[in-house]
């Protein structure tokens, strides 16, 4: 069958949709996969390596990348936004917490409410992970 070139635009458009559908649901679990493993990898021996790696690859990009972007600067969330405003999205907030968050609870949290328990969640998981890696491993040494 040989579509027109009218057909042509429409499968286009409509590929072009669904292809940006699933990257905005692939970038969703990610970010909640990876959110969640930088608060928990710590706890498992088995995952304690490849926290630190998750770990400080977050830091690299909240303070490194952050020089040049803006402090807290996520890849990630800089990658889902570029999709999420190509499907038509207006208005997102600079946190990938904050938007699911105020998503889920209905509620507009303040930024800097969010950013402030991040941040603290982020601390939080860094030391452990640095007390379970280094510190508790040279005890037991």
């Amino acid at each position: 069958m040989i579509l027109s070139a009218g057909q042509t635009d429409a499968f286009n458009a409509l590929s072009l949709i669904y292809m940006l559908t699933f990257l905005d649901i692939f970038l969703t679990i990610t970010h909640i996969v990876v959110t969640l493993f930088n608060l928990v990898g710590w706890i498992w021996r088995r995952t304690r390596k490849i926290h630190l790696v998750t770990i400080g690859l977050t830091l690299a990009s909240w303070f490194i990348l952050g020089i040049w972007y803006g402090w807290g600067y996520c890849f990630l969330t800089d990658w889902h936004w570029q999709v999420k405003e190509k499907l038509g999205e207006k208005n997102l907030p600079a946190s990938f917490i904050k938007y699911y968050a105020d998503k889920i609870s209905g509620k507009n949290f303040d930024p800097s409410l969010v950013d402030s328990v991040t941040l603290g969640c982020l601390v939080f998981a860094l030391v452990a992970t640095v007390y379970v890696n280094f510190i508790m491993k040279k005890r037991r040494a």
